[in-house]
């Protein structure tokens, strides 16, 4: 973790709390994307594993569960996904999910994590930059109605990870990384800087210049996807059908030996 996370035992405490078994959980949000402020919430982001029984009863589970809580002035909170449903979004085309997965801000981790992140190289196509490119356009909406910082440099990061991810295969969500890797504004590093001392606020560069800056990366990414070596469907879809199968089966087994014991 990092200094601004000084906070690992007590995420991992909140986690284990978790009813059912919480197959990893990483933090997202600001933290992992590199412009975190002194008050912004942590925002944990993981799997968890339902019971077989669960799944094949008439009942509908909770496939998604949430909780939210407040830790010396500081907001945070805790999203999960049963395995199924969180493999299904990594197979559509949901860049989202897989910036969780592969967070290096780890709370909890185990076999079963390190192998659905050797998966992720699997389900990554041209096509995710439909994602990233949609996800921008919402936050420069948002930025043009409200005028924040904060939308303007989630617009500049999903645009530039959507590049990066285009270019390389790889996904990286760190702006300030980013920054350093691909032509970008000048003035990005400032505003980050910005972001730092403020969770909110106003952004203080002009809008005419941020806005030919978006529109000439939205370009950037088209380009970039459309000389992108990346496959056009995921190959990985078998595979993950298989490790889904295999770790709901040994949670199982591992239940009934507890239940025998």
């Amino acid at each position: 973790m990092t200094d601004a996370l000084d906070l690992g035992t007590d995420l991992a405490s909140v986690v284990a709390e978790e009813p059912d078994p919480v197959l990893f959980a990483t933090v997202s949000g600001a933290h992992l994307y590199g412009f975190p402020s002194r008050d912004s919430d942590v925002d944990l982001r993981g799997v968890h594993l339902l019971p077989t029984a669960d799944l094949v009863g008439l009942r509908e589970p909770a496939e998604t569960r949430s909780r939210m809580w407040v830790r010396e002035g500081v907001e945070m909170d805790l999203v999960t996904h049963d395995l199924r449903k969180f493999v299904r979004l990594m197979l559509r085309r949901n860049g989202y999910v897989l910036e969780q997965l592969l967070s290096p801000l780890v709370v909890r981790t185990g076999d079963e994590h390190r192998e659905l992140v050797a998966l992720a190289p699997g389900v990554l196509t041209r096509h995710h930059a439909h994602h990233y490119r949609g996800f921008a356009s919402t936050q420069w909406r948002l930025f043009e109605r409200t005028g924040e910082l904060k939308p303007l440099l989630y617009t500049f990061r999903v645009l530039l990870t959507g590049i990066h991810l285009m270019r390389s295969g790889e996904v990286q969500a760190d702006l300030p990384t980013l920054v350093g890797q691909i032509d970008s504004p000048g003035y990005l590093p400032d505003l980050i800087a910005e972001k730092a001392e403020r969770e909110h606020g106003a952004a203080d560069v002009p809008h005419a210049r941020v806005a030919e800056d978006v529109e000439r990366l939205h370009t950037v990414l088209d380009e970039a996807q459309a000389a992108s070596t990346l496959p056009d469907a995921p190959s990985a879809r078998d595979a993950l059908h298989d490790y889904v199968v295999r770790v709901r089966l040994a949670a199982d087994r591992s239940a009934s030996a507890s239940v025998v014991a």
